[in-house]
């Protein structure tokens, strides 16, 4: 396997506070040689999805995971079913696929959140879903200048009301720091992202799929049917979905190569936090929030008073800038929640997720591939749109139209990132740049 990284990005970056919260589900390895109608490469919710939907049309789909189940990004994010899955700007999408392309998009990211509240209710998966909504936090005059300014956009492409928070309202509203003030959108919610991937392999198994873990895909090569290589077994498939995101590897297969830029992710969870100390900070709300920076930060209080704040990871996982990532991330959490700066922090922890060289998904057939497709490129919010991805392949590979829209800025095959393996020396100025426009 070819990975443009140092191993650690690729290892358990960290204890993951999430991970003790679901009992321990140790998928066996492929034992042997096999045969299936679809394999699926990835275990997350885009390969779980995909994988559960298959299996109730009677579709024989085994699943094939690296490590154990919850490993990726799937089972160490922050748990924000929300809105996104791209980091393209509207007038980015509307200049590449036009109008309708740009509310085709916007649809699809409504859709993605109520196919996991769909997930949720008919496989009575226990999720600690809380927050009505998600709130988008200013962290400067400017910045709440523009989302004032941006209130009309939201409610034209999205169909819904915002409310408009002024900075003296927000401390009555249990949002209470050094914030300008804050939009929320009714659209979304937060959840226990183990918990909902537990939920989704064992609906998955339930259905009829099979799910082994420890079985990394080393070698994936076609000889009238598709043949996977692991170190256990070979596994014959019809089709394949590829579904490794940001934990791919550059010839598995080599379509792969540059067409993904995997990034790294911080977050912090610090002790349960007491009524007193909830209301030193005035922080007492439940909703899932983010703030307007550029590089953001997000961050929430979950049901067992637990707080939960992320940004960015560094630009390499070595000991070094793994040690600065933690003093970062440390800092910005005290400055912007002051009340909290002697807090004990209970876990810390690092993960990838995966951007395109597009800024918008893909979801459909590799070219030139037959019976090969992929879902990938969440941009940081793969809770809603890996899970509704993994539903459109599913049918995709099939031969069936998608149950759901899928819309251009989705379907439209990646290309390639400049630079070739070395792309991830893009970050560095980009981040640089972003600094600054957060000021």
């Amino acid at each position: 396997m070819k990975r443009i990284y140092e191993a650690p990005a690729y290892g358990p970056q960290g204890a993951c506070w999430w991970a003790n919260t679901v009992p321990p589900d140790d998928w066996p390895a492929l034992p042997g040689d096999r045969s299936t109608e679809v394999a699926v490469i990835g275990g997350g919710y885009t390969g779980l999805s995909a994988a559960l939907h298959l299996a109730q049309e009677g579709t024989g789909v085994t699943v094939l995971e690296a490590e154990h189940a919850g490993y990726g990004a799937s089972g160490r994010n922050g748990g924000f079913c929300c809105l996104g899955g791209s980091k393209a700007t509207s007038g980015q999408l509307r200049r590449q696929y036009g109008p309708e392309g740009l509310m085709a998009w916007r649809a699809t990211e409504k859709a993605a959140i109520e196919t996991v509240a769909g997930l949720i209710a008919d496989h009575g998966i226990e999720a600690d879903t809380h927050s009505e909504g998600e709130t988008l936090i200013a962290h400067s005059a400017r910045a709440f200048g523009k989302l004032k300014a941006g209130l009309d956009e939201i409610e034209s492409e999205y169909g819904v009301t915002p409310r408009l928070l002024e900075m003296e309202e927000m401390a009555a509203e249990g949002l209470g720091g050094p914030f300008f003030g804050a939009v929320t959108i009714p659209v979304g919610f937060a959840l226990n992202p183990r918990k909902y991937h537990a939920g989704l392999a064992r609906a998955a198994r339930a259905a009829g799929a099979t799910l082994h873990g420890h079985s990394p895909v080393t070698a994936l090569r076609r000889d009238g049917k598709w043949m996977l290589s692991t170190p256990h077994g070979t596994l014959t498939a019809d089709r394949v979905i590829l579904a490794t995101n940001g934990y791919s590897s550059e010839d598995v297969p080599d379509w792969l190569r540059a067409r993904y830029l995997p990034v790294q992710s911080s977050v912090i969870v610090t002790e349960p936090l007491t009524e007193a100390q909830r209301a030193a900070q005035g922080w007492t709300s439940y909703q899932m929030a983010y703030d307007t920076r550029v590089l953001l930060h997000y961050f929430r209080l979950m049901p067992d008073n637990r707080f939960l704040f992320g940004m960015r990871g560094g630009l390499t996982a070595t000991p070094r800038a793994q040690a600065s990532i933690s003093r970062k991330i440390r800092g910005d959490f005290a400055e912007m929640f002051p009340g909290w700066r002697d807090v004990r922090l209970s876990h810390e922890w690092a993960g990838l997720v995966c951007i395109m060289a597009s800024l918008t998904p893909f979801a459909g057939p590799v070219p030139d591939q037959p019976g090969l497709f992929a879902g990938m490129g969440y941009h940081g919010n793969g809770v809603a749109m890996a899970s509704h991805t993994g539903m459109l392949l599913a049918d995709l590979v099939r031969d069936r139209a998608p149950r759901a829209l899928l819309p251009e800025a989705m379907s439209t095959p990646p290309r390639r990132f400049p630079l070739d393996r070395h792309r991830r020396a893009m970050l560095a100025p980009a981040y640089a740049a972003a600094s600054l426009l957060d000021l």
